[in-house]
């Protein structure tokens, strides 16, 4: 009960952490908020360490697989918030939980794990559910909506990558690895695009960071009292607050069409992880 209580609080938290780079990104770039989520990310969590795991902080034992994974944890990111500087945040979620499906298909060929007809047959059902969303030939299909679906496959492969680090390297310092790379590739571009911000949209960036942070430790401490397999399915209540948020900030609501692909690819993803678990 635990864990899924830790589980739970991390994905209340952290689409507010999406509802606060969607507020800015109307008057910041898209990308100077995502450095910022990382440079935040960083500059709590660096302290958060010294202070009360600094044994943890030690070089990493797969330090390429470590930078592999910040990067294209950096460029789902990327996606993401350019997606919801665009359309509604519940449509770009839906869209970005393609992820486990992702990771499914993937697997056999970066893990070398089986994947038999039913799990293969969740997956197609699944990208079925994200056409729903997309209704190529009815709505327009714009790049915004590409990058959210390139956020949950960037998330997939990020998975993948998570998977192969678990047995090595602390969580946590997984967690400021990935802040350190993702701030230090943005800090090389953000020149270009940036913005002088007001105090009070630093404020608002720093309050990113802090939700950030706050939900990943959650996630990281829910992982010490349960497998991840049998936590995943609850990463889809953070479509709940999501909704939330859209409607009362934004005054965006998701369509019949939008639940309807919602409920298949949670379907698929949930299906996909009961089978994780009885395979073992």
């Amino acid at each position: 009960m635990k864990a899924i209580t830790l589980n739970l609080c991390a994905w209340i938290i952290l689409p507010f952490m999406d509802a606060i780079a969607k507020y800015l990104s109307s008057d910041l770039s898209f990308f100077q908020i995502t450095w910022a989520r990382y440079f935040f990310t960083v500059f709590w969590t660096l302290p958060f360490m010294f202070f009360f795991f600094r044994k943890n902080l030690t070089f990493s034992e797969n330090p390429k697989l470590q930078i592999l994974r910040g990067i294209i944890l950096f460029s789902a990111n990327i996606c993401f918030f350019y997606s919801i500087s665009i359309i509604s945040l519940s449509k770009a979620l839906t869209l970005a939980f393609v992820a486990p499906l992702v990771t499914t298909a993937l697997s056999p060929f970066l893990l070398g794990e089986k994947v038999g007809f039913k799990r293969w047959s969740a997956v197609l059902v699944g990208f079925f559910g994200t056409l729903i969303v997309i209704r190529p030939g009815f709505i327009e299909f714009n790049l915004a909506t590409l990058a959210a679906l390139g956020t949950g496959c960037l998330y997939g492969v990020y998975l993948i990558i998570t998977r192969k680090l678990h047995s090595t390297d602390n969580p946590l310092l997984t967690l400021l690895i990935t802040g350190v790379v993702g701030a230090s590739i943005g800090s090389f571009f953000v020149p270009i695009v940036w913005i002088n911000p007001t105090p009070i949209q630093w404020a608002w960036l720093g309050l990113m960071g802090i939700f950030a942070c706050l939900g990943h430790l959650f996630l990281i401490y829910s992982l010490r009292y349960a497998n991840a397999s049998i936590l995943a399915p609850f990463g889809y209540f953070e479509i709940v607050t999501n909704i939330i948020l859209g409607y009362y900030i934004f005054n965006q609501f998701p369509d019949i069409w939008t639940f309807l692909g919602l409920f298949i690819i949670i379907s698929s993803g949930i299906y996909i992880f009961r089978r994780e678990v009885l395979k073992y």
